[in-house]
């Protein structure tokens, strides 16, 4: 079998193993883990995260129950995100507009893309987070909720800190691509 010439293709990273017969380091995790974080709208499985992956990624099961509200329109400096719909329905604001997701969508969001989510419906859903590159995103899960009720002001630096911007606490419209 012949293959055809490449003259163009993408690069690979610069390789960061550098042995020759591989190494035993992978991490299974069953999926009858119980969740890391629970409340009454639902719960959060910690997948993959940035301590685990080194900084490459961080995944997250989300599930929310019927009705939950998700995060007001937000954007990220550093970290993409991207929701991929296992179950239900998920209303998923792409930057424009609101959009339904349904089982096997999904939605990528580039560094700096406004973005939100929620469950309108009467159902559960369940979905799967994905930031890239990994971010320390389990402090933002565990105690966002608890700082919401502290005031806008601690609130803003939290986010902040957390790379999360959202529209709700600067003045002016959004920057065109």
């Amino acid at each position: 079998m012949s293959y055809p010439e490449y003259t163009e293709y993408a690069e690979y990273p610069e390789p960061r193993y550098e042995g020759d017969r591989g190494t035993v380091n992978a991490v299974f995790r069953p999926a009858a883990t119980p969740p890391e974080l629970s409340s009454p709208g639902g719960s959060t499985h910690y997948l993959a995260t940035h301590a685990q992956t080194g900084g490459e990624f961080g995944l997250y099961k989300v599930e929310l129950g019927p009705r939950s509200p998700g995060p007001e329109t937000h954007f990220h400096k550093g970290i993409s995100e991207s929701f991929y719909v296992l179950s239900g329905e998920l209303s998923l604001y792409n930057g424009e507009k609101w959009v339904t997701g349904r089982a096997g969508d999904f939605l990528y969001v580039p560094v700096g893309g406004l973005h939100a989510f929620r469950n309108v419906s009467d159902e559960p859903t369940s979905m799967l987070l994905l930031f890239a590159p990994g971010a320390p995103r389990e402090e933002y899960f565990e105690q966002v909720a608890e700082v919401s009720r502290r005031g806008s002001e601690e609130l803003k630096r939290f986010r902040v800190r957390h790379d999360s911007y959202f529209l709700e606490d600067f003045e002016g419209e959004p920057e065109g691509d």
